[in-house]
């Protein structure tokens, strides 16, 4: 998957003569595709005169951009100091199981869920805690997992 060469030109007008521009551009990006396919890095690399190192340097150093497709709906499980005494690993386990994810797996074969371990929500008075899109659930057990999913 590749970005429309037209869109890919605009982007060059909007941003060649900004300092400091690949991480705004990758966002946009991102945006559009959902990830940072291998292709579009390329492409990238092609249209801004970037060396792939420091593009594939700045997408892997910051945790807001992905390299692989994700599910329509992202699930994000804090792992902050509360949940995790709270039993977040169990709330992985979980999640895993109900969603069918083997080992490493993130994204179900379905394309609906990706799974994602986060730093902090910022809610730790409702530990162990998730995310789903934009929605929060706390005090959750493995029982309730299975119920919000």
């Amino acid at each position: 998957m590749t970005i429309a060469t037209e869109k890919m030109t605009e982007l060059k007008m909007k941003y060649k003569n900004n300092k400091g521009f690949l991480i705004p551009l990758l966002q946009e990006i991102q945006a559009i595709e959902g990830y940072l396919s291998k292709e579009t890095i390329q492409q990238i690399s092609d249209v801004f005169d970037l060396k792939t190192a420091e593009i594939y340097g700045v997408a892997t150093f910051y945790t807001m951009f992905r390299l692989q497709p994700v599910g329509k709906h992202i699930i994000k499980v804090c792992k902050g100091t509360a949940c995790h005494v709270s039993g977040a690993d169990n709330i992985i386990s979980a999640l895993k199981k109900h969603l069918s994810l083997q080992n490493d797996e993130e994204t179900t074969a379905d394309m609906q869920f990706t799974l994602m371990e986060v730093a902090c929500l910022g809610c730790c008075s409702l530990a162990p805690a998730i995310m789903i899109d934009d929605k929060i659930y706390g005090n959750l057990t493995e029982e309730t997992v299975k119920t919000i999913i």
